[in-house]
């Protein structure tokens, strides 16, 4: 019975093997996808099992291999000691360090974590040795530590770009960054480690531009900042405060701010504007840094500098008003046209008043406003008309016109205006001219318009008012009192002038203008009429006033009938 039972057991294995077999034959894709499985979950368990497995199978083996690199810089420090050619010890010592960062180059990127580890014992290597060199045993000279520095990064940086993930890159240009900042502060050679610096950020923005990300760039650059701006403080101080440091020339102090800011602005403008990219606001603000310390270090060390600042200005706003204007308005990273046109009216102000006297500036600015605002209707740039309503005001306040007119208005008499506040005011008044209303506009597109109309306004009425009170001083000697009652009466007639003209022509800013001038004869008949003018020239300015009070809202309303397709919204007061 055993053996039968033994036999049975036996006869039915084999006829399951069988059974298992016709049905692979029959359906071999199902087979297949079985074996996939099964190899997967093995392959999963074995996943796993590695990553469960890593740190001890892979950690410690790493961390051994960099203890032996360090230990073979100690035997190579030891021999240099015990007087074995120190200079070769340490060309030997720099070799071995750079050695490692090949190891860290050549390893796979399936190591993991090895090739941070090796690039770590380079640096390791590599940063404490230059230090005991240069500041103790004065083998090397600050000026040959930069040139070690300084090729320490461009071999990271050689193997950064034969493999775009090469991870040790931060890491190499942190240390030799971080190394350069310290031995410039202890040396006081500052001038070799800050051309290190420059060389990394050269190398960072390089790498850049060619579409490889570099994570650590802003670091870098707030240290070539900190260092560049170092620099420039201590020798622009007095001679006696700088006495344990080298003396360097003009060329050398100024040059490394002027080629950190070409560095930096060259990068964003060729990613903003060939590759089209979206500068980031840290990229704004580094350019700004950077041009800053570039003025800074020529007008402390270059005499007479201001002028060549100015015209370099005005070139790199022509500059950027071209970029914007033709290559990045229609272009959907607005924030690239935002910042090159802000920067490029910024960069024309400075440039005016570096390059010009206060009235050439003034005349400058304002026909800058006028062209503006012209180029502006034209491309319909709401942007652009903001900033010849900035040129003009700015313009007007530098020509003298701001002053003109205060005193033709409200303070005493002025003077024949010069040629800068006709050029000025005649700008603004252009300025408004070529300018229209149009349909629905929002308070983005009013604005400039009403700045451009002020300024036209005040402009026409203070030629008026010295017009007719240098007329009078023909016939009769004029008391303060005279002088209030003509204002007023000048005054007046311009918004009465503005009240009729401008719903005919569909001007709503000339319309609004009519009200602000019935504003300022109000406060003139407090602050002047009241305190300067006799009981009869009292009565005479606010019977004016009250006639431009009636008139002006009756004219309004009869232009905008007679001008039923002017675009303007008339404002009415209550009441009238």
């Amino acid at each position: 019975m055993n053996e039968s039972s033994g036999s049975f057991e036996v006869l039915s294995s084999r006829v399951d093997e069988l059974e298992k077999r016709i049905h692979a034959l029959e359906h071999p894709d199902e087979v297949k996808a079985s074996a996939a499985n099964e190899v997967a979950g093995a392959a999963n368990a074995v996943s796993v099992a590695g990553a469960d497995s890593f740190q001890s199978a892979n950690i410690f083996p790493l961390l051994g291999r960099a203890m032996l690199g360090i230990a073979g810089a100690y035997v190579l420090r030891a021999l240099a000691e015990a007087g074995m050619a120190p200079k070769v010890m340490v060309a030997a010592a720099i070799a071995y360090a750079f050695a490692w960062l090949v190891w860290a180059a050549r390893v796979s990127k399936a190591a993991g974590f090895a090739p941070l580890v090796y690039a770590a014992t380079s640096a390791v290597i590599l940063v404490p040795m230059l230090w005991e060199e240069t500041l103790h045993f004065h083998i090397l000279s600050p000026s040959l530590t930069a040139i070690v520095l300084a090729a320490f990064a461009g071999l990271a940086s050689a193997f950064g770009w034969r493999r775009k993930s090469f991870q040790p890159l931060w890491l190499a240009y942190c240390a030799a960054a971080a190394a350069a900042v310290a031995l410039s502060v202890t040396t006081h050679a500052t001038s070799p480690f800050v051309v290190v610096l420059l060389v990394i950020v050269l190398l960072i923005e390089s790498a850049r531009v060619m579409g490889q990300a570099r994570p650590v760039w802003p670091l870098i650059a707030l240290l070539g900042d900190a260092s560049i701006w170092g620099t420039i403080f201590v020798y622009s101080g007095p001679p006696n405060t700088r006495a344990e440091y080298p003396e360097l020339g003009v060329t050398t102090l100024v040059f490394p701010a002027c080629l950190l800011f070409a560095i930096n602005a060259t990068s964003m403008a060729v990613r903003a504007i060939l590759k089209e990219e979206k500068i980031g606001i840290f990229e704004i603000v580094q350019v700004m840094v950077a041009f800053g310390l570039a003025i800074y270090g020529l007008l402390a060390f270059v005499s007479g500098s201001a002028t060549l600042i100015g015209v370099i200005c005005l070139v790199l706003s022509a500059a950027g008003y071209f970029a914007s204007l033709r290559l990045l308005r229609r272009r959907d990273q607005m924030r690239n046209f935002a910042t090159f046109s802000t920067w490029s009216a910024a960069l024309l102000v400075a440039g005016a008043f570096w390059s010009l006297p206060q009235a050439g500036a003034g005349v400058l600015l304002s026909v800058a406003g006028l062209t503006a605002y012209a180029v502006a209707l034209r491309i319909d740039s709401t942007m652009l008309e903001w900033h010849g309503a900035a040129f003009l005001c700015t313009g007007a306040a530098t020509a003298g016109v701001a002053q003109y007119v205060f005193h033709a208005l409200a303070s005493s008499l002025p003077g024949r205006p010069d040629f800068a506040v006709w050029i000025a005011a005649g700008a603004a008044i252009a300025a408004y001219a070529v300018g229209g209303d149009t349909k629905d506009e929002d308070w983005m597109r009013k604005g400039p318009r009403l700045v451009s109309a002020l300024l036209a306004v005040t402009a026409v009425s203070a030629f008026l008012v010295h017009g007719v009170v240098a007329f009078a001083m023909l016939a009769v000697a004029l008391d303060a009192h005279h002088i209030a009652f003509l204002r007023t009466l000048v005054v007046s007639a311009v918004s009465l002038c503005l009240a009729y003209v401008g719903p005919r022509l569909g001007r709503g800013a000339m319309t609004l203008m009519a009200y602000v001038t019935l504003a300022f004869i109000a406060a003139k008949l407090v602050f002047e009429d009241l305190r300067h003018g006799h009981m009869e020239f009292i009565a005479a300015s606010i019977f004016l006033f009250a006639v431009a009070l009636i008139a002006v809202p009756r004219l309004v309303r009869i232009g905008a009938k007679s001008h039923p397709e002017a675009h303007v919204k008339t404002p009415v007061p209550i009441g009238s």
